[in-house]
């Protein structure tokens, strides 16, 4: 079923102190376009600069979760990723005038009431799901973490926590669907043990905390001196232990509201793939450091399904536009030194050249004896080129001209290509091309495989034609 995007309908703002930083901030929700996704923006510094929610912009994930672009960071951003998440939205600007995100309450309710006082509005693009098509699996056996992502028609998770306490111990928490996020899970707080409390006080690594926006777990004998101690630090008349083992300042939500917020942080974290998911999410035992890396191997797998599908398969034995001798009317190079038989397709931005592998170029006597290998650099040589076609064909006269590379960059060498192999390679124009100066995306592909890929500049230099060529 087509599912669109939506958006808020009008802006609103919440204002609350940092956890971490102990400085205030007003955080506003404002309507953003179809496509347009989460996006941060510092409005308290210089130009307003954008934060993209996205997991290559993670640049901490010690006490929560940071990202940061730009020359800008926004700190503890998993609660309000969790908040859009669970209530649906896709598009949405958030203008922050401070560095961190609101603690609030420890969750993530009061953002969704303010998503829902706002209200929705659904946009005219279509929700575009990546859904799950293989088990991905994630693990630090160190840490005894285990996530994997299975394929469902839908968004479930289901979390597990196993602590070395007999307060917490082993807990338990899941959704069948984001439906249940607002009831089950956004007024689950974020929790820590009287230890890391005590660890974080010593270092001022809370200076926003107050009592009222964590559950604290008591793991260990404290005397009378030292809760009155913590009631004095957090301006309390008294504090005790409560029966279930935490701090009476507060009541549990939930027997096992620790684990429901363990599952509200890898909602908010795996937001940070950037397209809404299709698939049950189940983990054990994770974090932000681990929630983090297998967003990024989700994404990892999205980019290369994506690659793999805008890449067209092309019949090395078609008709080819140009043929080895056409081809060396517009090259310089000649044997040894031309490594493209033929040409099979050429525009004003893309070409696509041929290269058969055969066991008699001269190379493999040193490259491997034994176990030949078609070298990495011939292969981007052969790519270059493939490329310098589709560059010399913008001029009258390319016997006249050279290219000159001036740069070669995110060169990947994805498997090896043997002696009976055809390499089709495709290079397009990554922006038109300027005085002289081209920018070229090359893909090298055995079958269906993708073997190199790299991006190269190059200069286009006129010289006489008596000139050797470099």
């Amino acid at each position: 079923m087509n599912v669109k995007q939506r958006t808020i309908k009008t802006e609103i703002s919440v204002t609350g102190v940092g956890l971490h930083t102990g400085k205030s901030a007003t955080m506003t929700f404002k309507p953003a376009p179809e496509n347009h996704g989460y996006k941060f923006k510092r409005i308290d510094l210089l130009g307003s600069p954008i934060i993209d929610a996205d997991v290559d912009n993670v640049t901490d994930t010690s006490r929560g979760t940071t990202i940061s672009q730009n020359g800008a960071s926004v700190n503890t951003v998993e609660h309000v990723l969790a908040s859009l998440v669970g209530a649906e939205v896709d598009n949405v600007i958030i203008e922050l005038d401070g560095p961190e995100i609101p603690i609030m309450d420890g969750s993530s309710i009061i953002f969704v009431e303010a998503l829902e006082k706002a209200g929705f509005v659904d946009q005219e693009a279509y929700r575009e799901y990546y859904s799950i098509p293989h088990n991905i699996h994630y693990s630090e056996p160190d840490r005894k973490v285990e996530m994997v992502a299975m394929p469902l028609d839908d968004y479930r998770f289901t979390c597990m926590i196993d602590y070395n306490s007999p307060v917490l111990g082993s807990q338990h928490a899941a959704i069948t669907t984001l439906s249940e996020f607002k009831k089950e899970i956004a007024s689950c707080r974020t929790f820590c043990f009287l230890h890391e409390l005590e660890m974080l006080l010593k270092h001022n690594l809370i200076k926003g905390g107050d009592l009222n926006n964590a559950i604290v777990v008591v793991d260990k004998q404290v005397s009378r001196e030292e809760l009155k101690n913590l009631a004095k630090l957090f301006n309390r008349d008294d504090i005790d232990v409560a029966k279930e083992g935490i701090l009476n300042n507060i009541e549990l939500r939930h027997q096992n509201e620790p684990a429901r917020h363990k599952l509200l942080d890898m909602i908010g974290d795996l937001a940070l793939i950037g397209v809404p998911l299709k698939g049950h999410i189940m983990a054990a035992r994770p974090g932000h450091a681990a929630n983090v890396a297998f967003a990024r191997k989700i994404k990892a797998q999205i980019k290369k399904e994506k690659t793999k599908k805008n890449l067209q398969i092309y019949n090395p034995n078609s008709t080819p536009l140009y043929d080895v001798v056409q081809i060396m009317n517009i090259l310089p190079h000649r044997q040894p030194f031309l490594f493209i038989d033929k040409i099979l397709e050429l525009s004003k931005t893309h070409v696509v050249g041929v290269k058969n592998v055969t066991m008699n170029e001269e190379f493999f006597k040193g490259h491997f004896p034994g176990a030949p290998v078609f070298p990495g650099v011939i292969q981007i040589e052969a790519m270059a080129q493939t490329g310098g076609i589709l560059v010399l064909s913008t001029v009258p006269d390319p016997r006249n001209y050279l290219t000159y590379f001036l740069k070669i960059d995110k060169v990947r060498f994805r498997a090896q290509v043997l002696p009976g192999d055809t390499i089709i390679f495709r290079c397009d124009l990554m922006e038109p091309i300027r005085r002289g100066i081209c920018q070229m995306k090359g893909v090298g592909m055995v079958g269906e495989k993708v073997v190199v890929e790299a991006e190269m500049m190059a200069q286009i230099i006129r010289i006489k034609e008596s000139e050797a060529s470099v």
